[in-house]
Parts: structure tokens; C-alpha cells; sequence
């Protein structure tokens, strides 16, 4: 698994790129905010439910919760799972709005 800090996936946000973001959060949480990407839970990961992530296993996918462990164990279930590059957003959404204005 791959780490990408905040300032890094801000600047390729910003830069265009055409990214493949999950948030694996709850849905509430992804409510409150987000920086975009498909919402799901890791708990529907836990259970495989990932039907529509299938056709990025050979992507980029980068995820990202509240303060990174989620979307750590999601990135290794995924690797688990036959995902190639997966990268883990560090500190979630918690470094995100403390660095990000």
C-alpha cells in the first residue's frame, strides 16, 4: 500500500487529473464533507460489496476516511482483493481540513 498526503492529492485534484477516489466512511460522514469519489463504507468492503470498484483494479485508487485507518484497512482488502495500486490518503480527513484552506 502507497501513501498520499493531503497536499499532494490537493495538488493533483487542482492540477485536473482524473482520479479514482473512495471515501470508505459512513454515509452520514461522507454527508458532513467530502472531497468527492464514491462512497463506500468499509464495512461493504469487509463484505466484498464492491461491485462497482471492480472495473478499477487495474487503477490508481486512492482512499480516504476520517483519519486514515479506515482507508488503510480498506487499502489492504483491496490489495487483497487483486487491486494493483492502491494508495492510502494519511490522516484522512482530518489532516485534509487542518492543511488545506
Amino acid at each position: 500500500m502507497q501513501n498520499i498526503t493531503a497536499e499532494e492529492l490537493k495538488q493533483r485534484i487542482d492540477n485536473g487529473e482524473a482520479l479514482n477516489i473512495v471515501d470508505v466512511r459512513e454515509p452520514h460522514e461522507h454527508a458532513e464533507f467530502n472531497i468527492g469519489g464514491i462512497l463506500k463504507p468499509l464495512g461493504d468492503v469487509r463484505a466484498m460489496d464492491i461491485d462497482e470498484l471492480e472495473s478499477l483494479k487495474d487503477k490508481e485508487v486512492i482512499v480516504y476516511c476520517r483519519s486514515g485507518n479506515r482507508s488503510g484497512q480498506a487499502a489492504m482488502l483491496l490489495e487483497t482483493m487483486g487491486f494493483t495500486n492502491v494508495v492510502n490518503l494519511q490522516g484522512g480527513m482530518l489532516r485534509w481540513q487542518e492543511v488545506i484552506k
